[in-house]
């Protein structure tokens, strides 16, 4: 998956995401794989498809830490505020001593509660 990381820090979404259509058309199936391919299709604009790959993830790897963040900020982008804290808690049980995912949710989540209240 390194190339496909490389194409996501490098904000080709679209290319990642077909990268990551072959991998899964090849067999095999992994939650990694379609944690990376929600992210992918949720930064190109498709968030429903991203909840669907992010559901995948989670249902090959309920504790999956990347897939609790990445769901967790969808639900944030769609007003979901309830379920991104679920998810949060979740990380907060995994992560006691806090973890890169855990700290990337709770500043979306945090985020979102300022927009709010300044619009």
């Amino acid at each position: 998956l390194t190339g496909v990381r490389a194409k996501i820090k490098a904000k080709d979404y679209k290319s990642a995401a077909a990268d990551l259509y072959a991998i899964i058309d090849s067999g095999v199936q992994h939650a990694d794989v379609y944690n990376l391919l929600g992210f992918s299709l949720r930064k190109s604009g498709d968030r429903a498809m991203g909840a669907t790959f992010y559901r995948k993830a989670l249902d090959f790897d309920p504790n999956h830490k990347g897939a609790l963040e990445y769901q967790g900020e969808l639900f944030v982008e769609t007003g979901e505020i309830d379920k991104a804290k679920a998810n949060l808690a979740k990380l907060v049980a995994l992560c006691p001593q806090g973890c890169e995912e855990r700290e990337d949710l709770e500043k979306a989540i945090a985020d979102a509660g300022s927009k709010a209240k300044t619009n």
